[in-house]
C-alpha cells in the first residue's frame, strides 16, 4: 500500500482548516457566539499587545480589544470571509486611532520639561500579556520594551500605526494601505519617517541575560533590602536615569541618583520581589509599615540593563502588583 506524501497531508490539513473556518464563520453569522469565539480567540493576545503599543496603557488596550471584538461581531455581515487577521487588525487599529485623537499622549517623566503635573503616564505591561512560547516571547519582548513603547507615543498616530503594522507585525505595504485606507506610497513615506524618528530616540537594546542578569538581580535586591546605598550605586551606570511616575521629577547621572537615594528611599525599610514588566527585569517593592505590621506596596521598579549595569529605573508608584503575579502585601516577620 502506498504511503501519503507530506505535501498531500499538508494540502488535506489546509483544506480541513479552511472548511472549519468557513463553517465557524457561517455559524457565527447565524448568531453562534461560541463559533465566533473559536474564530477570534487565536488573535486576542496579539491584538491586545498591538493596542498596548498603540496606546501605552494596559487599561485602554484591554478596552480597545474588547471594543474590537464587539465591532467584529456586529460587522460579520459585511466581512468577505478572507484574511480574518487583517480584518481584525483593521478594526483594532482604527479604534486605537480614534482613542489617540481623544486622549492625551502617554509619557514617562524623563525628558519632560518644567515638571508637568497634568500628564497621562505610560503604564507597565505584565509578563502574562506576552505570548507563552519562548520564541514568541523573545519577539514580543523587544517590541514592548518601555523605551520602544515610549518612543512610539511621540510619533504621530498614523506613523505609529504604520510602523507597528509593517515592522512589528510584518504586514505587507499593500495590506497596511488597506487597513488604513491609504495609498502604498503614503504608507512607505510614513514608514520612513517613523523609522527615523524612533531610531533617533531609542537607546541600545543590549541587555544582560541568563546567569548574568540573575546575579545582578540578586545583588540589587540584597543591596536595597540592606539599605546599602554604596552597593546599589555599584550596580548603576554612570549615565543612569531614575523616575517615579506619577511624580514628574526625574534624576539623571550617578551623582544625582545617589543623592536622591540617600535623602529619600534609604530612610525606609524595603522588601523586593522579582517579576517582569515590558519584557524587562522588574521588582515589586514593599515598604515597611510598622503600625500595621506588614510591608505595603511601594511600587513596581522596571529596570533597563546594558553592559552589566542598570541604565534606567522607572518606579511606577501606583502599579497594581497583583497584576504582575505578586502579593498585595508582605508580612513583617521582625
Amino acid at each position: 500500500m502506498e504511503g501519503t506524501s507530506r505535501d498531500d497531508e499538508t494540502h488535506r490539513d489546509g483544506r480541513a482548516d479552511d472548511e472549519e473556518h468557513d463553517d465557524a464563520l457561517a455559524r457565527a453569522r447565524a448568531g453562534d457566539e461560541d463559533a465566533f469565539a473559536r474564530l477570534v480567540t487565536p488573535y486576542r493576545r496579539e491584538l491586545r499587545l498591538h493596542c498596548y503599543r498603540m496606546l501605552g496603557s494596559t487599561a485602554d488596550a484591554a478596552d480597545a480589544e474588547q471594543e474590537t471584538l464587539v465591532r467584529a461581531w456586529q460587522g460579520l455581515g459585511g466581512f468577505d470571509g478572507r484574511h480574518l487577521r487583517a480584518w481584525l487588525y483593521r478594526i483594532a487599529t482604527n479604534r486605537c486611532l480614534t482613542l489617540i485623537e481623544r486622549r492625551a499622549r502617554r509619557e514617562l517623566p524623563v525628558g519632560l520639561e518644567g515638571g508637568e503635573s497634568d500628564v497621562s503616564w505610560l503604564e507597565p505591561l505584565p509578563g502574562s500579556w506576552l505570548e507563552p512560547s519562548p520564541e514568541e516571547r523573545a519577539v514580543d519582548r523587544e517590541t514592548v520594551r518601555l523605551a520602544f513603547v515610549a518612543a512610539l507615543q511621540h510619533l504621530p498616530a498614523s506613523q505609529r500605526a504604520v510602523l507597528l503594522l509593517r515592522d512589528v507585525l510584518a504586514f505587507r505595504a499593500a495590506e497596511v494601505a488597506g487597513v488604513l485606507d491609504l495609498s502604498a506610497a503614503a504608507v512607505n513615506s510614513l514608514l520612513q519617517r517613523a523609522r527615523a524618528a524612533v531610531a533617533d530616540g531609542l537607546p541600545p537594546s543590549a541587555t544582560a541575560s541568563g546567569e548574568g542578569l540573575g546575579t545582578l538581580a540578586d545583588r540589587y535586591v540584597r543591596a536595597w533590602e540592606a539599605g546599602d546605598v554604596d552597593r546599589i550605586v555599584a550596580l548603576l551606570a554612570d549615565d543612569v536615569r531614575y523616575s517615579m511616575p506619577p511624580l514628574p521629577r526625574w534624576y539623571a547621572g550617578l551623582d544625582d541618583v545617589t543623592g536622591f537615594l540617600r535623602s529619600g528611599p534609604m530612610r525606609e525599610s524595603w522588601r523586593f520581589l522579582p517579576t517582569t514588566a515590558n519584557g524587562q527585569l522588574a521588582f515589586g517593592t514593599y515598604l515597611r509599615d510598622a503600625e500595621r505590621g506588614e510591608f505595603r506596596p511601594g511600587g513596581l521598579d522596571v529596570l533597563t540593563v546594558a553592559a552589566g549595569r542598570v541604565t534606567e529605573v522607572v518606579a511606577f508608584l501606583e502599579a497594581d502588583l497583583t497584576a504582575f503575579g505578586l502579593p498585595a502585601s508582605l508580612p513583617d516577620e521582625r
